[in-house]
């Protein structure tokens, strides 16, 4: 049995009214427009539905129990609105101002990213820098009272609809490919420019863009963190932006798994259900397995988060394994529904196409693999189960 709270079982269900009444209404609208409406964010906002951890003094509920972005993650999933990149904006790029900023950048940016009056993104990734931060190009030169940020973003998720942007630059001059800072790029500050809407094979709600940098004047009070450690800091927030896109995957997987088991009990195939067919019972069978045991281990590392004990190791590994489920599953859903399976108009469809991102974001599955099996060499390897 899966732990939550009474408070968090109430707030399922309210959440999964505002989804329905709000959001999945008018998403038909935002995939044809490639954004979903900054208005969306304010009634999320208005209704403490954006940002849970951050404490009152800030409009937050001041509760860090990562359970209550479980409930919103998988609750999107389940109503078709994953595509509104909520999570990112309050539980991926908000905790770097708790993380790494200081009171007056907290009490400056939280009370409006609470709201949903602020939009916020990261650019990290760069056309030659991916998985692998150090090809970086984008630098931040110091200039006394400023920093001088030139360089160009790209795949950066809000990057239309965001207000403020985390920027991750090197150090002009500095010794290591390391050494990194992170700017906090406001919205209207001379040289910074969005490109277009990258026209994407999924997630077609989801506002992606290329950003460009040309001598952005950033003041000093707009470095989060220690000039330097910008690097540093970026990782420490890895494992939980790999456990955000574990619950998503177990959640797409689930709810791609409940689509079709429907789809096959209405489907005719030489006189009978499709459902009646053994082949059809193995692979369902075998999907909901492999899907409930991701779960078992997805709730672990909630846990384990909780209590401070998640590592990069243990997201890595359900990174890996849970990107690969959810693909295994929309793939053997487009097949169950036969040629309603290729048309966009069915979900399973629209699924297929968003889950192809999972592999690749947040570190691709090689990557994983290589963090997974590195650790599987070392002198320090232990099991969970030991």
């Amino acid at each position: 049995m899966r732990q939550f709270t009474e408070e968090q079982h109430m707030f399922r269900d309210a959440y999964r009214r505002f989804l329905a009444d709000e959001v999945a209404p008018h998403m038909p609208k935002f995939r044809e427009a490639g954004i979903v409406d900054r208005e969306i964010f304010k009634k999320a906002g208005d209704q403490g539905f954006l940002m849970i951890w951050p404490d009152e003094k800030y409009g937050g509920m001041g509760d860090n129990d990562f359970r209550y972005e479980q409930i919103i993650i998988e609750e999107a999933a389940r109503a078709g609105c994953h595509e509104w990149y909520a999570t990112l904006h309050s539980r991926l790029v908000g905790p770097y101002f708790r993380n790494f900023g200081n009171e007056e950048q907290r009490e400056r940016f939280l009370p409006k990213c609470v709201s949903g009056e602020t939009i916020l993104a990261v650019a990290m990734t760069e056309p030659g820098a991916g998985s692998d931060l150090s090809g970086m190009k984008s630098t931040a030169k110091d200039m006394g009272d400023h920093y001088l940020l030139n360089g160009s973003k790209t795949y950066i998720s809000n990057g239309i609809n965001a207000d403020v942007v985390i920027v991750a630059a090197k150090l002009e001059g500095a010794d290591s490919k390391h050494a990194m800072v992170l700017l906090i790029v406001e919205r209207g500050m001379e040289g910074f420019e969005r490109g277009r809407n990258l026209d994407k094979m999924g997630q077609s709600a989801q506002d992606t863009a290329e950003l460009f940098f040309t001598n952005v004047i950033v003041p000093k009070e707009n470095v989060l963190g220690e000039p330097g450690k910008g690097f540093v800091h970026l990782m420490e927030g890895l494992a939980e932006e790999r456990l955000i896109g574990m619950v998503q995957y177990g959640a797409s997987a689930r709810h791609a798994f409940d689509i079709t088991r429907d789809f096959v009990m209405d489907r005719d195939v030489f006189g009978k259900k499709l459902s009646d067919m053994q082949n059809t019972q193995f692979k369902m069978a075998e999907l909901d397995a492999k899907i409930d045991m991701f779960q078992v281990y997805i709730d672990h590392c909630v846990e384990q988060h909780n209590q401070g004990l998640l590592t990069s190791n243990m997201a890595a590994k359900g990174k890996m394994i849970g990107s690969e489920l959810e693909w295994e599953m929309v793939d053997l859903g487009v097949q169950m529904h036969g040629g309603a399976g290729y048309m966009k108009e069915y979900e399973i469809c629209r699924m297929f196409l968003d889950a192809r991102v999972s592999r690749i974001y947040a570190g691709s599955s090689e990557i994983m693999r290589y963090i997974v099996g590195r650790d599987v060499f070392s002198q320090k390897y232990q099991s969970i189960l030991e």
